[in-house]
């Protein structure tokens, strides 16, 4: 009997025996390990929750109970639960369902989520609406060990404690080892405290013991500080009873019983309550659980073996190239150092991280804290280089403004996954660097046109006496060759890379490979473009761009970036300073919009940034000249 099948929604859930759901946990994980290996995704997070999610919606009631996965990449199994299993196989796949939590997916995902560390502040504002509406459901917010080390997480339970909403979060801790797990004793105490039974039992006393003439308070205080010590003993929950939470745990999250009793335990209290959960990321797929960072975000993949079965290319990817010309660079200057946010993998910086552990800094899902550490650095003479991808660095954005920018201190902003990412959607595309970042004071904006360039503009960076940034996108490099010796780039400057006389064609960074596509294409059709790889955005080749307008007519900008303060506003503001008149000049670029998730391709071409569109657009510009 597959009891996968017969859900459809929680409720269907609610009808299956106890003794049931370790089968249905076991369906759940197969269904997640096949579509993840043909799709890709993130495989690790959502095996490890699939028990977690199926005691919370055993016991809450969706979408009546709201229920916050953070960052939302392990609700695979909340997915499955909530009406999405008929359509679990589209996951990831353009216009097929998202990798994270939608709230325009499903009523049942209460936050739209991608990034980390929002769930306890979001839940919270929940759980004051709901008591502002006077409704009696609840609100639970699930968050992992790893989101627990952004400030954000602490900002929420602070505001929580202080004004005692009722407000569930759960702790799911399986990675950072917060604390030692103490078994079964622990799980025990927190099952036992948390009934009901007990609560009541508690509050009554409490209450006996205050009304005690003289001694009363001194006794209920006596006898608070003693249920304190022992919580403390036996578990790691000071931390969270400072906060002026309930604390239950560590709990075993593998086991259902256990779960379900102490949620339906806690459900019943009014008041800030935290539920540590240790679980492990993988569980119950063993490739998965041997290398759960592997498998944290993974391509396809064998499901006998766990062996990847994505397409190889002898290129290796823009990350790679700045990770390894970190070392290469720091080599030959011990004042390099590196500094990321949880993603020394991600970024390129594993082979920095083993060969300079001195010199390496992971801060954590910490982005505001990393960047205020790098100024720190910036200020003891060091040259520092915090590597974070781009819709991620959005969250530093004050400290990079004030910490930075302020006193132009030479903090080097290497910034990966700048432009259309793909499947994660529109939580990871980073396509608002350039805006956010060319209006800062003192900060330069440059973004490669090939992986030599990229070379090129590290060398800059570390040459530059103030802060300055760099963008590359996620993608294998062009091909065009690495020279042995890394110069520095002319300071603000581009370069012409083909002559024509019928068209200007300005393009920065990945932009500039699609520019070229096209001048191949236009030629054959008897239109001679004239390419510019632009590099810097900020300064802006001034010199260079009206000098070529003042001979066009006609003049398209490409950029992977929001339309909106990018690149082609850049080129309009420098031409509007220097009163040039008389051109016909086209915006290519994302309209205003958040792009949805899809193959990079398929995307470029679907917001016309590619190379079709350049051509149709030059074609059309052409046209209506005639």
């Amino acid at each position: 009997m597959n009891f996968l099948d017969k859900i459809d929604s929680p409720n269907d859930l609610k009808r299956l025996a106890r003794t049931d759901l370790p089968v249905l946990a076991d369906e759940i994980r197969q269904l997640i390990v096949k579509v993840v290996s043909e799709n890709g995704g993130h495989l690790a997070p959502s095996l490890g929750t699939v028990e977690l999610a199926i005691a919370v919606h055993y016991v809450f009631n969706t979408p009546d109970d709201k229920v916050i996965w953070d960052v939302g990449h392990q609700a695979y199994a909340h997915k499955l639960l909530t009406g999405r299993r008929n359509e679990f196989h589209t996951l990831r796949q353009h216009q097929g369902i998202s990798g994270f939590t939608r709230m325009s997916e499903s009523k049942h995902d209460a936050l739209t989520t991608g990034h980390a560390s929002t769930s306890i502040s979001c839940g919270l504002g929940m759980a004051c609406g709901k008591s502002l509406k006077e409704e009696k459901s609840k609100v639970v917010s699930i968050i992992g060990d790893g989101s627990m080390t952004a400030g954000l997480a602490y900002e929420g339970l602070n505001q929580a404690g202080d004004i005692r909403k009722d407000l569930i979060v759960i702790l799911n801790d399986n990675d950072m080892s917060i604390s030692t797990n103490v078994g079964a004793l622990s799980s025990f105490l927190s099952r036992t405290l948390s009934a009901q039974s007990f609560q009541n039992i508690k509050s009554d006393i409490g209450t006996i013991l205050k009304g005690l003439p003289r001694i009363g308070d001194d006794v209920y205080q006596l006898a608070k500080r003693w249920e304190d010590s022992v919580k403390t003993f036996v578990t790691p929950g000071i931390l969270f009873e400072a906060f002026n939470f309930d604390y239950f745990g560590p709990i075993q999250g593998h086991n259902l019983d256990h779960l379900i009793d102490i949620l339906n335990n806690i459900k019943h209290l009014d008041q800030p309550a935290l539920l540590h959960v240790k679980t492990k990321k993988g569980m119950g797929y063993a490739p998965a659980e041997k290398n759960p960072t592997y498998f944290h975000g993974v391509g396809c993949f064998e499901v006998e073996t766990g062996n990847g079965v994505s397409k190889s290319c002898a290129l290796p990817t823009y990350t790679q190239i700045f990770g390894d010309t970190m070392v290469e660079l720091a080599a030959a200057d011990e004042k390099i150092v590196a500094v990321t946010a949880a993603m020394p993998e991600g970024t390129g910086l594993s082979e920095f991280r083993r060969k300079y552990p001195e010199r390496f800094y992971d801060v954590g899902i910490a982005e505001q804290h990393g960047v205020a550490f790098a100024a720190g650095l910036a200020i003891e003479g060091l040259k520092p280089v915090v590597a974070i991808y781009s819709t991620f660095l959005q969250r530093s954005f004050d400290q990079i403004m004030h910490d930075v920018c302020i006193e132009a201190l030479p903090v080097v902003f290497a910034i990966d996954r700048g432009g259309i990412v793909g499947d994660d959607g529109p939580t990871h595309h980073g396509l608002f660097d350039l805006a956010y970042l060319r209006c800062l004071p003192n900060m330069v904006v440059m973004a490669p046109g090939d992986e030599n360039e990229l070379r090129r503009m590290m060398a800059s960076a570390f040459d530059h006496k103030g802060p300055i940034a760099f963008r590359y996108p996620r993608s294998i490099i062009t091909g065009a060759g690495l020279d042995k010796d890394i110069v520095p780039l002319p300071f603000g400057k581009g370069k012409v890379l083909k002559q024509g006389d019928d068209i200007l064609i300005l393009a920065i960074g990945g932009s500039v490979a699609e520019a070229l596509a096209a001048h191949s294409i236009l030629e054959k059709k008897g239109i001679n473009a004239t390419i510019v790889n632009c590099r810097f955005v900020k300064p802006l080749d001034e010199d260079l761009i009206t000098a070529l307008v003042r001979k066009f007519t006609h003049i398209i900008t490409v950029e992977e970036h929001a339309a909106q303060g990018g690149f082609g506003s850049a080129v309009l503001e420098c031409l509007c300073d220097h009163e040039i008149t008389g051109f016909h000049l086209k915006r290519l670029a994302v309209q205003d919009s958040f792009v949805e998730h899809g193959p990079q391709e398929l995307l470029r071409a679907k917001y016309r940034i590619d190379t079709t569109a350049i051509v149709e657009t030059a074609m059309k510009l052409l046209k209506h000249a005639c």
